[in-house]
């Protein structure tokens, strides 16, 4: 049997469907037009350091007053998508739900968003769950995605290059102050990993980044074993309640 009879002979077996609504379409790994349109893609004009939507193009390299006032420990953010609708569905499905069917079209995305802190990175480093989340899931989202954007761009991961050091409560419900204090010095760079990490140009895939807590902990972390830079990577990213303005 030819590769063209052995894909008809899969698309019998198990036929494609969207990833968001779970219609019948003609490839797989894709999303129907309907749940495409519904996503809120995060494209220029954007603030540098956040990685937020601005309103308008000033021109140049653009920082958000957000970036003023409060300056990430990271260098840049970039993020797919805002983290709401059928964007919000996917993550959870992977994140919670054991679904992995969409891991490659997560793949293409990270890869098309964070195209500019690939070009010169050195390493790709997932954030990572604590021992007990990551015992009860079963696996680490955040690797998992870094494992698609490695395949893609061909930029080593380090999966187990950071660590927590001690147990922190879900952020899911904590007020951005809250969740500050709930991972600050809660990661660390494993003693195996710091020679890789010292001097790297280093992207941190996370799966959303919400108020920025665990990515300025793990920025921190990577910065004191050395990195020279640090930028992150998600899939979505909440926008909402965020002063944008220039």
């Amino acid at each position: 049997m030819g590769r063209r009879g052995a894909h008809a002979l899969a698309d019998r077996v198990m036929p494609p469907l969207c990833l968001g609504c779970h219609k019948p379409l003609t490839t797989h790994d894709a999303l129907c037009a309907a749940c495409w349109r519904s996503i809120d893609f995060i494209r220029p004009p954007l603030c540098d350091r956040l990685g937020l939507p601005l309103p308008f193009d000033t021109g140049g390299t653009m920082v958000s007053a957000a970036a003023v006032a409060d300056p990430p420990d990271y260098q840049r953010a970039r993020a797919v998508a805002r983290f709401d609708g059928v964007m919000r569905t996917l993550v959870h499905d992977l994140k919670f739900h054991d679904r992995h069917d969409a891991r490659r079209l997560f793949g293409r995305w990270l890869a098309e968003a964070g195209a500019e802190l690939l070009e010169d990175a050195d390493v790709l480093i997932p954030v990572p769950l604590t021992r007990g989340r990551l015992w009860s899931r079963r696996f680490n989202q955040s690797a998992i995605l870094a494992q698609e954007v490695e395949r893609l761009c061909g930029v080593e991961m380090l999966p187990l290059a950071l660590r927590r050091t001690r147990r922190t409560q879900p952020q899911v419900g904590l007020t951005r102050p809250q969740r500050l204090k709930n991972v600050s010095g809660a990661f660390a760079v494993a003693a195996e990993h710091k020679a890789a990490v010292a001097g790297a140009r280093v992207v941190l895939i996370d799966d959303v980044v919400t108020s920025g807590a665990t990515a300025r902990a793990c920025a921190r972390a990577l910065k004191r074993a050395g990195a020279e830079r640090v930028d992150v990577l998600a899939l979505a990213m909440v926008t909402d309640g965020v002063l944008v303005s220039t």
